[in-house]
């Protein structure tokens, strides 16, 4: 089985900033995962990680989620799967200097989407990377999109295409937050399809730029993934805190919120 973590956006970028690296927080990021790796060597990770404030300002400039049609339009989808890909370069800087195998995949070169939810992509460098022993890393980028012309697809997007195909049985997404907050700032423990509707109301925006929408978007979109076979388990924790990670990735039980079918 397959365990995809997600490193959030805000959690190594300055998401009120354009293009600012937390490369500190990132280096940190990585270390936890190399410690999980050599404590648990058989561990099938997929590692995925949000554009924070590479690819959403370059985003929201351009209107790039809701569609591409004009030549300027068009223009922005490429600055904003550069800018993406810059990011990307980063964090895969920060993770093979701690020997993690990490091998880039551009989302882009093969996701075709309808009206925002990816129809297809290519799983096979995915399969062989993991097969081999390598570790893939993807991230949020532009997608083309039969109805929209183009688009944005967010990780969890991808992410949930990911558990469609592959047998993937836990999902951790990293933040800067101790978890999902109620309208007390409570820490929710547990969000399930039957008590969602009681915390919506408290599912605000996140701060900075971000044009997927924020918390409320990223629980629906995890809702809907743990309600699919094979139902994984996805955890919401803040990655700033140390061991966390390492912590998780073991199967350690760690502060935060649990999104499950029941």
């Amino acid at each position: 089985m397959i365990t995809l973590l997600k490193i959030g956006g805000s959690l190594i970028t300055d998401k009120n900033q354009q293009a600012t690296f937390r490369q500190t927080v990132m280096a940190q990021v990585a270390a936890e995962i190399s410690a999980a790796l050599a404590s648990q060597p058989t561990l099938k990770l997929i590692i995925g990680h949000g554009s924070g404030s590479f690819g959403h300002f370059e985003a929201a400039r351009y209107n790039t989620m809701t569609g591409v049609q004009s030549a300027d339009e068009w223009v922005g989808f490429a600055k904003v799967a550069t800018i993406a890909a810059e990011l990307n370069y980063l964090v895969a800087k920060e993770l093979h200097k701690v020997t993690i195998p990490a091998l880039r995949i551009q989302p882009s070169a093969s996701i075709l989407a309808e009206d925002g939810v990816i129809k297809q992509m290519s799983l096979r460098s995915v399969e062989r990377a993991l097969e081999n022993n390598l570790i893939p890393l993807i991230y949020g980028d532009v997608a083309f999109d039969t109805v929209r012309g183009g688009t944005i697809v967010s990780t969890e997007t991808i992410f949930t295409y990911f558990a469609s195909q592959l047998p993937i049985n836990r999902i951790i997404l990293l933040g800067e937050v101790d978890g999902v907050y109620d309208n007390r700032q409570n820490i929710i423990e547990t969000i399930t399809p039957a008590n969602f509707q009681d915390y919506q109301s408290a599912l605000g925006a996140s701060g900075g730029v971000d044009v997927t929408g924020g918390m409320l978007s990223k629980v629906q979109d995890m809702l809907k993934l743990a309600s699919r076979e094979p139902y994984p388990v996805i955890q919401i924790i803040n990655g700033t805190r140390r061991g966390i990670i390492r912590d998780a990735l073991t199967g350690v039980p760690v502060k935060g919120t649990t999104i499950k079918v029941n």
